[in-house]
């Protein structure tokens, strides 16, 4: 477990990647950055508003822009959290406003975090698009077809086989590495001939994470 944790600390505050990653490593990184710790609900909303302000210069300045159109035609579905659209016969696109999140470092972690996890369904980071006026990140990820409905007995046994408890509903949390892992119904974790494909994930580090 301690490996794990090392592991994921190097991913989240280390330099160490290359390739598409690099990408999401650049915002995360410039992000940090600018982070703070704890927020009131109206510092936290007056926070949001700097850093998407902070974001959207760094965008222009690195040449962070999504620029091929996402058509209304290749829409497929959308949750509280993210739009997800057709991209060809492997990927779909997905673009996020980073909403469930108190900031936008705290989007970016967990996609790092789930790359870490769970490489069969991991996040490619294409960059930012204006939609709707406000800036969204757009992603990519294999498109995964289902072979059967997801029994969720089956998901909470396998979180709790690698030492995440369930705590309500679909949410859990890893009290050794310091994460909590939210969302897990049966839209978000997909099967596919008996094995669980985890697309849509939402982590959170606790304080137990830095230590």
């Amino acid at each position: 477990m301690n490996k794990i944790k090392d592991e994921l600390q190097y991913i989240i505050f280390g330099d160490g990647q290359d390739g598409q990653t690099s990408q999401l490593k650049k915002v995360q990184r410039f992000l940090s950055t600018n982070a703070e710790t704890s927020f009131t609900t109206e510092k936290q909303q007056q926070f949001k508003i700097e850093e998407a302000a902070k974001l959207l210069a760094f965008v222009k300045q690195e040449n962070l822009f999504y620029t091929p159109v996402i058509s209304p035609a290749d829409f497929i579905s959308e949750g509280a959290e993210q739009k997800v659209y057709r991209l060809d016969g492997i990927y779909v696109l997905k673009t996020n406003a980073g909403v469930f999140y108190e900031c936008w470092k705290d989007y970016f972690n967990s996609l790092l975090i789930h790359n870490y996890f769970f490489p069969a369904t991991a996040y490619i980071f294409l960059g930012f698009k204006i939609i709707d006026f406000e800036l969204h990140a757009v992603v990519k990820q294999e498109f995964i077809v289902t072979s059967e409905s997801t029994d969720l007995t089956a998901v909470k046994e396998f979180l709790r086989f690698n030492n995440f408890k369930n705590i309500r509903n679909n949410d859990y949390i890893n009290s050794e590495l310091g994460l909590i892992f939210e969302d897990l119904h049966d839209e978000n974790v997909l099967c596919k001939d008996g094995i669980l494909f985890f697309i849509d994930t939402v982590f959170y580090l606790t304080p137990d994470f830095y230590v």
